[in-house]
């Protein structure tokens, strides 16, 4: 009997110190990645904030965004092809730091004197640094290995590429924060699924929603966060509903939270902002021109603003006539004429998008000139009438001819014609309203327009298509003989007759809502139509994986150039597809029936689960622009470089941890170190070898034998 006590004494006492046992390894454990993680946050703080006041200069699209902060600032309007949320954070940042909006970021190399612009830096930086630590947790919480949590975090920390891009007044560094933020949010809350409901649960749900809102209220791009969060949703889902042990009623709870937070939220979110957006610009700018004539109405400053004006035509007013496409411009002329070769040499006839004196005509009857200044009588313009536009400035007609228009070559060429006011048949207009009635008359703003040629039975159109320098790149004008086309509207803007009664312009008036879809059709219409600028260095998506080219930040004496570490870059597409060929392998093995013991299974299970969401990832950030017309960029790659540098991260791991089982206990533990070390020793060398292309290069460049770069440049089409 007393044997059996001893024994019961020596089990309970074993059996305390193995617990007592876990409980010091997991506290050790628990210290050790506090450690790791720590060391992780000095070494971002430090790379990111080095030198981050230099260059004093305007580096790259610093001019666009520091621009675009000033304006806020100032409460100017100005039309972007992004949503206003980044900049409204770098005004923002900037007004909380003492900048007051008034340096001009007229071009890259401009001195910053006297300017508070450091502030703007520091936020944007402070963003950019922030994406480290997320690659830490997000990988951590996918794989629980501290490990693959380093390696990963470690790449995107030692990428030059990503250290350049961050650092600057740029928008990048705000999207690339919210994206890895969501995709943060969506591991957080997937590891909250057995405490649904919960207070954490609740809260990292929202926060995912908070980040897909921002990140899309950034850059358009946003959405392909939204959509990699919203299948990961939708998977979760259906495992929810896969959960035999619990009723329909369950799923359904769990569908209206996500609804709620990650749809409802965000949309809400999203309009807000440009609410606010609406709201500070509240004042008259460059960008005026790009919106509708009932837009401009409400912005101060604006000749719309709190504007009176005839609200019917008259024969002998003077007008402005605005395209009604989305972004459309103004009819417009000036003394230049059509260069030799492109249809007959007459004076040219675009469309402009700034208010300009060379927007304006004067209404004439076809047949006779106007009557005299002290004739009372006046005559209204009606629908079906026949007129001729006469430029005021160069009293040229309006006029179409059979000429191949400059570039719709199956358009008539549109052009100005005659002298003081006097052409030939070919300046005749018929002029409609369209779902006007016989004899309505035309009015401001509110009547949609066509002018039909007489003769040529064609319409007046604007093709949105960009005219060369010669017509100093505005927009062409022709006369399509397709009377459906629909950029063929337009609408009468500025109306100036004294003979008549003004009325205010408040009761063209639109509603928040009407503005909010007007601006997003702009944007949609700016953002398909953007072409490269005149030696502008643009890609195509084949040579952002292959870092084959980078791009300058800085060209001055002291040089900043955009490229990403090679050894991080090209070991990325290397990893890429040995994750290809080590899924393929493992599905084939296990439809074949080989099994795995529990632990390497269920290893196997959450490796190749966060791997497959993050190559998910990366081929939402990077597929997608194969399919975009629109001019493209190296730096769009980066957010797509985040998930491959994750994952890169997750699978050396897996490598060095299957090459261990492999090999006797002690000498995979000394294999397992060496390779690490040799991994860890070649990031960091690499980083200091490139870092110079981030922190500021001078002297001769690479190309030149005595340069110090010149060892580094290796690929001619990098132009360090």
């Amino acid at each position: 009997m007393e044997n059996c006590q001893k024994i019961n004494e020596v089990t309970k006492n074993v059996k305390k110190s193995r617990v007592g046992l876990e409980e010091n390894k997991e506290r050790n454990n628990q210290t050790y990645w506090w450690l790791v993680f720590g060391a992780v946050l000095l070494l971002t703080a430090w790379s990111r904030f080095h030198k981050v006041s230099e260059p004093d200069h305007v580096c790259w699209d610093e001019t666009h965004f520091g621009k675009m902060g000033s304006w806020y600032i100032n409460r100017t309007f100005f039309f972007d092809v992004h949503p206003p949320l980044g900049k409204m954070l770098i005004a923002l940042s900037g007004y909380l730091t003492g900048y007051d909006g008034r340096f001009a970021f007229e071009k890259p190399g401009d001195k910053y004197e006297g300017v508070n612009y450091v502030g703007m830096r520091v936020f944007c930086t402070l963003l950019g640094a922030c994406i480290v630590p997320f690659a830490f947790i997000i990988v951590w919480e996918m794989t629980h290995s501290l490990t693959a949590s380093t390696l990963s975090a470690s790449f995107i920390l030692c990428d030059v590429g990503i250290l350049t891009l961050t650092q600057y007044i740029l928008l990048d560094p705000i999207l690339l924060f919210f994206v890895m933020g969501s995709v943060l949010g969506m591991v957080k809350f997937h590891s909250c699924k057995d405490r649904a409901f919960s207070f954490s649960w609740w809260a990292w749900l929202v926060f995912t929603g908070i980040m897909i809102a921002s990140a899309i209220s950034v850059k358009f791009v946003g959405l392909f966060v939204v959509i990699l969060v919203g299948t990961h949703t939708a998977a979760d889902l259906w495992d929810v509903l896969g959960d035999l042990s619990k009723p329909i009623s369950y799923t359904l709870r769990h569908f209206l939270a996500r609804a709620v937070c990650l749809i409802f939220l965000p949309a809400l979110l999203y309009v807000i902002f440009f609410y606010i957006h609406l709201v500070v610009l509240n004042r008259s700018g460059n960008g005026d021109g790009f919106y509708s004539s009932a837009f401009q109405s409400q912005l101060e400053g604006n000749s719309l603003y709190n504007a009176s004006m005839p609200r019917e035509v008259a024969y002998g007013a003077v007008i402005t006539l605005k395209n009604h496409r989305t972004g459309g411009g103004y009819l417009h002329s000036h003394w230049h004429l059509y260069p030799e070769g492109v249809g007959a040499r007459q004076q040219q006839v675009t469309t402009y998008t700034h208010k300009d004196d060379n927007n304006l005509f004067i209404v004439k009857k076809y047949n006779s000139e106007l009557m005299d200044d002290d004739d009372d009588a006046v005559e209204i313009v009606k629908n079906g009438d026949l007129i001729r536009l006469e430029h005021v400035t160069t009293r040229r007609n309006i006029h179409s001819h059979k000429e191949m228009a400059p570039i719709s070559k199956k358009h008539y060429q549109v052009t100005g014609y005659g002298e003081n006011g006097t052409g030939d048949a070919n300046d005749v207009w018929k002029v409609l309203i369209v779902d006007g009635k016989e004899d309505e008359s035309v009015t401001t703003v509110s009547s949609k327009l066509k002018f039909i040629h007489y003769l040529q039975h064609c319409v007046l159109t604007s093709s949105g298509k960009q005219l060369p320098k010669w017509a100093y790149e505005q927009q062409e004008v022709s006369c399509n003989s397709n009377m459906r086309d629909k950029n063929a509207l337009w609408n009468v803007e500025d109306n100036i007759f004294p003979k008549l009664p003004n009325v205010s312009f408040a009761v063209y008036a639109p509603s928040f809502l009407e503005r909010f879809f007007e601006s997003h059709a702009v944007m949609f219409q700016g953002n398909s139509g953007l072409k490269p600028k005149e030696g502008e260095v643009t890609s195509r998506p084949w040579q952002w994986p292959v870092n084959y080219r980078g791009q300058f930040f800085s060209g001055n004496s002291y040089r900043i150039y955009l490229l990403g570490n090679p050894v991080i870059w090209w070991g990325n597409l290397v990893f890429l597809a040995i994750f290809l060929i080590i899924f393929a392998y493992n599905s084939v093995r296990e439809q074949r029936g080989y099994l795995d013991p529990p632990s390497v299974k269920e290893s196997k299970h959450r490796v190749f689960s966060a791997c497959g969401w993050l190559f998910l990832g990366w081929a939402l950030h990077y597929v997608p622009f194969w399919a975009m017309g629109r001019v493209l960029y190296f730096h769009h790659y980066f957010p797509a470089l985040l998930f491959s540098s994750m994952l890169t991260g997750i699978i050396l791991n897996y490598m060095l941890d299957s090459i261990s089982r492999l090999l006797p206990k002690r000498m995979a533990n000394g294999m397992y170190h060496w390779f690490i070390g040799v991994i860890f020793s070649a990031t960091v060398y690499s980083f200091y070898l490139f870092s110079p292309l981030a922190y500021g290069m001078s002297g001769p460049s690479a190309s030149d034998p005595n340069s110090t770069m010149y060892g580094l440049r290796w690929i001619e089409s990098w132009e360090f």
